[in-house]
């Protein structure tokens, strides 16, 4: 029978306070996990604590910077000796930053590629060999769709997550004889507090230009929701994918396999 429980393993979700993070560890905790997460600020982390709890969820929450590699190593010191050695991890934090590539300052381009590229490096190597040690573990590295398109106003991210896809490959690549399987997840629109003003309708009753567009683009004909990616990152937490490496699972409702309608 195929596995996908996750009973006695420990998971770190960055940037789980919220959001994509927060659902996919909530759905770790509904499939067995124990649950650790981490954010920038205090505030975020006792607001984390709290949503966790509603759920009857134990999380444990920490403040550090994924971008600061000896607050990493601590981070990661202080979930072993709280709960144990980290089984699952999942490179969720980041940032995005739309500004015309001519118009964003160089500081804000390495800052998008810090985030969303260097922390998942930095955060990957911090837990490896405990894995390693461990006879194995899974790193989900949470990508996008700009890891193989490009758009206007997005060209850190874009390089950021095409430079995560490949960072993906390569720990694949180097550790997978470790029993270490890192894949990546990349979601499609996403219907979140942060895209609503997206969504609003019109004065009219007709759809905003931008809902209309990613609506008229995605095949399933509506925007994924944070429930659409539990399933996929419960799978590639458990032994249900421990021959799947390297891999990017794209939920996108069809989106990178689509060219569009014909214009009427």
């Amino acid at each position: 029978m195929v596995n996908f429980l996750l009973v006695g393993k420990i998971a770190l979700v960055t940037g789980a306070s919220y959001g994509i993070g927060f659902a996919i560890a909530t759905a770790f905790a509904e499939a067995g996990a124990k649950i650790a997460f981490n954010d920038i600020k205090p505030e975020l982390v006792e607001k984390g604590m709290a949503a966790y709890k509603e759920l009857g969820i134990d999380a444990k929450g920490y403040v550090c910077d994924v971008t600061k590699e000896d607050q990493v190593q601590e981070l990661v010191a202080k979930i072993e000796k709280d709960l144990g050695v980290i089984n699952i991890l999942v490179n969720n934090a980041g940032i995005i930053k739309r500004i015309p590539m001519c118009e964003m300052k160089a500081e804000e381009f390495r800052q998008v590629i810090d985030v969303d590229l260097n922390a998942p490096f930095i955060v990957s190597k911090s837990v490896i060999p405990s894995m390693i040690k461990n006879g194995g573990g899974k790193i989900i590295n949470i990508c996008s769709m700009m890891s193989e398109l490009g758009r206007e106003t997005v060209s850190a991210y874009a390089a950021a997550k095409g430079g995560l896809k490949m960072l993906t490959r390569n720990i694949a690549s180097e550790y997978g004889e470790y029993n270490i399987q890192c894949n990546g997840i990349g979601p499609g629109y996403i219907a979140t507090p942060q895209t609503a003003p997206l969504r609003e309708r019109q004065a009219d009753g007709s759809r905003h230009p931008f809902d209309a567009f990613i609506v008229a683009k995605t095949p399933a004909a509506r925007w994924g929701t944070a429930e659409d990616l539990k399933g996929p990152a419960v799978f590639l937490a458990s032994s249900a994918s421990d021959f799947v490496n390297g891999h990017v699972l794209y939920v996108d409702g069809g989106i990178l396999a689509y060219i569009g309608k014909q214009p009427k």
